[in-house]
């Protein structure tokens, strides 16, 4: 893509900013996971498997970074691939969610707290890095591409899948947010609130997102913002109203 990336007027209180998320979390780990396991028994696994081996190569032995793994969701949908998954995740109740999930699915992965901006794994470890609606709720997102892709090996590919749910608020109706259905009040203020603190939140995505990357020296980068058409073709209890895109990149 042509052109400079917008500025971004980066939070001064990042810390801050990842203690609300963390809290935010938290507060929704229990609710998040079990809806993640009705998940797991629906239509909206084989949608997910389908959309995730469109854009990776998996099989046996790959090593895949599910970076804000949350309750483990892709550890369990893409178990039976036999890939080595690791998940991280920023909140530690969501991890531990995440691990009776896949335990009680008799799923074996890694699930390690862990923050997306500072990973702790040496360079060049990864075949792919795979991360689902998270990049919209981290204070410093170019970080995270640039720790993204010195884990990953040399040929390896990027997967974000998120969209922009700040200000999707404004564009569709989030009464048909099945996701955001049984959430207390006080719960959605807290969301909006994240809305409103995170800097990325004022960009156009995913257009901001493909110039980061090729700068950051991803090559190859794709966009796509018909992967709703898929993920949810129809409205049911997971529906979410707010238009999703995928970004696919290699190193």
């Amino acid at each position: 893509m042509s052109g400079a990336t917008t500025a971004v007027a980066y939070e001064q209180q990042t810390e801050l900013v990842k203690d609300k998320t963390r809290g935010y979390w938290t507060k929704r780990a229990d609710s998040f996971s079990e809806t993640r396991h009705e998940e797991l028994h629906s239509e909206q696994a084989t949608y997910w498997r389908t959309e995730i081996a469109m854009n990776l190569q998996l099989k046996k032995g790959m090593r895949i970074l599910d970076v804000g793994c949350g309750a483990g969701y892709f550890e369990a949908i893409l178990a039976p691939f036999g890939c080595r998954i690791t998940g991280v995740d920023l909140t530690p109740e969501m991890i531990a969610q995440g691990k009776a999930l896949l335990k009680r699915h008799h799923i074996d992965a890694e699930l390690l707290v862990m923050d997306a901006e500072n990973l702790e794994f040496p360079d060049e470890s990864f075949d792919a890095v795979i991360t689902r609606n998270l990049t919209w709720n981290l204070p410093r997102p170019d970080k995270a591409y640039k720790e993204w892709h010195r884990v990953l090996k040399t040929g390896g590919v990027l997967l974000n899948f998120d969209a922009e749910y700040a200000k999707n608020v404004y564009r569709c109706d989030q009464s048909l947010n099945k996701a955001h259905e049984t959430l207390s009040q006080t719960t959605l203020d807290e969301c909006s609130m994240l809305y409103r603190m995170l800097a990325v939140s004022t960009v156009d995505r995913p257009d901001w997102d493909a110039q980061v990357l090729a700068q950051i020296g991803f090559k190859d980068i794709v966009t796509d913002t018909s992967v709703s058409d898929r993920i949810f073709p129809v409205e049911n209890r997971f529906y979410i109203p707010d238009p999703m895109f995928s970004i696919r990149a290699v190193k």
